[in-house]
């Protein structure tokens, strides 16, 4: 039947699409620290302070 069959995975291609979801992940997690870490600093600086962002 046409459609149904089951495709066979390339080590290679498994390893790559592995690799690619770690990236991401890791830039995930490292931008949303960066976010963290340098957001109010970076807020405060362009415009005068948390309250005012608001």
């Amino acid at each position: 039947m046409a459609g149904l069959e089951v495709p066979t995975w390339d080590p290679q291609t498994a390893l790559l699409i592995g690799a690619i979801l770690v990236e991401a992940f890791v830039l995930y997690v490292g931008y949303g620290g960066l976010e963290k870490l340098l957001g109010p600093r970076l807020m405060a600086f362009l415009v005068g302070g948390e309250s005012s962002a608001e």
